[in-house]
């Protein structure tokens, strides 16, 4: 007959199969082995690469995969990070995202330099006779809903957009292409000028802060998504990054709109009403 502590002993000191605390260590254990050997991996198809462009005499060829492999790690889970890499190219260029940052560029300085301004750190007079602003009066000029990312109401709103915009829409244009990334703009841009005539409604709207919105956003849910793919510290840290600056965005939006004196000229950046 069978000592029953001797079964229970086994028993306890056997690994547990389905949904123990075993099972999610061993899990763990693995996931972090399939990590480092990617790593690895990795590292050594660089080391390769860069050898073989370096015999090849392809220095810019050397330097456009460079850039390709520090977009993919960025912007891409791993799983998914080698194809990418190995349909990798610049055609067509991220046009779209410098474009719209020039054409924004080009407009701002229009309005600070020849249009009628007290001072050029924050505009006022020109920018609410244009025709690119949102007017809420005029409403039946259907393109006001797009064309008022391309105004902006002073040196902190268009250098703050023209950073983000550039710094995430720059490799998820390169990722992405073109198409889909000015599908994400644009409708950020729409969204943001349909709250504000809903939500509030007498006020002028200039910037470009709905579609950098939307490049957050759509960069936020990436991190989001593929948070465990990707190396946990840094996509702690990229979170933390879109929050705080959303957060103080919204905090000093919210601020001058609400608690600025009405002599102080209050204009919000959500984005920017005047």
């Amino acid at each position: 007959m069978s000592d029953p502590f001797a079964v229970c002993a086994e028993e306890e000191n056997r690994p547990m199969v389905e949904g123990g605390p075993r099972t999610m260590a061993a899990d763990h254990d693995l996931e972090m082995e399939d990590m480092n050997l990617n790593m690895d991996r990795d590292m050594e198809g660089e080391l390769e690469e860069e050898q073989e462009m370096r015999e090849d005499g392809g220095r810019e060829a050397f330097k456009s995969k460079k850039v390709h492999r520090v977009v993919s790690k960025w912007m891409l889970p791993e799983k998914v990070r080698r194809t990418y890499l190995e349909r990798a190219n610049c055609l067509p260029p991220p046009v779209f995202i410098i474009s719209v940052s020039l054409a924004e560029l080009v407009v701002f300085i229009y309005y600070a330099v020849w249009k009628p301004q007290k001072q050029w750190i924050t505009l006022d007079t020109g920018i609410l006779e244009s025709p690119f602003t949102y007017n809420p009066e005029k409403r039946e000029q259907a393109w006001r809903f797009v064309s008022y990312m391309l105004v902006h109401a002073g040196v902190q709103h268009i250098v703050g957009n023209l950073i983000m915009q550039l710094a995430l829409g720059i490799p998820l244009e390169m990722v992405h292409k073109g198409l889909r990334v000015g599908l994400v703009y644009l409708a950020g841009v729409i969204a943001g000028s349909l709250a504000s005539s809903i939500f509030d409604p007498l006020k002028y709207l200039v910037g470009a802060s709905g579609g950098v919105y939307a490049l957050m956003g759509g960069y936020f849910m990436n991190v989001l998504v593929n948070f465990r793919e990707m190396i946990p510290a840094l996509g702690i840290v990229r979170l933390l990054i879109i929050i705080l600056i959303i957060g103080s965005d919204m905090g000093f939006a919210l601020y001058r709109r609400f608690f600025v004196p009405v002599d102080g000229s209050p204009q919000t950046e959500l984005p920017h009403d005047i």
